[in-house]
């Protein structure tokens, strides 16, 4: 992992969100959001305490982790750049826009760069087919892009 998220503090943290809501019905899904926030993921030793805590069984866990797009196992870097796979960007080289960034920013689709500022998502449509390809960093969004405009983005951040 890119930085230290398994940190006694963190721990602490979680303990006091699953105390917050343990006993409440539905609580495995307001502890899993919080456990996100606060280490940036949701590691396996993350899971095994909320296991623990909850009375759920870590399979059962594991698999809402899994199934909910909001959550992931490994930490996200800094900036997270979601490529647009849908039809329009992809038609109009959003492919080689993934491949570009892939070695500009030394980050695999679905991966995190690392040092741990780069996450890289091929993506849904994001409905701005209109500026196919598009491409987001967070909440910014680049369209009408060209494989050359990747470097100048990337700088950015």
């Amino acid at each position: 992992m890119p930085k230290e998220i398994l940190t006694k503090e963190n721990f602490q943290k979680l303990e006091a969100v699953i105390e917050k809501n343990k006993g409440k019905k539905g609580a495995l899904m307001p502890v899993l959001h919080e456990g996100q926030k606060i280490f940036g993921c949701l590691p396996l030793e993350a899971q095994k305490r909320i296991s623990e805590a909850l009375n759920i069984p870590l399979a059962e866990i594991y698999g809402v982790i899994t199934f909910y797009s909001q959550f992931t196992l490994e930490p996200k870097g800094d900036y997270t750049i979601g490529v647009c796979m849908g039809t329009a960007c992809y038609v109009k080289g959003s492919q080689k826009i993934i491949d570009r960034i892939k070695k500009e920013a030394n980050v695999e689709v679905g991966a995190t760069s690392p040092d741990g500022k780069f996450s890289l998502e091929a993506t849904r449509c994001i409905g701005a087919c209109g500026l196919a390809p598009v491409l987001t960093v967070n909440e910014d969004v680049y369209g009408r892009l060209v494989e050359a405009d990747v470097p100048g983005i990337i700088a950015k951040y």
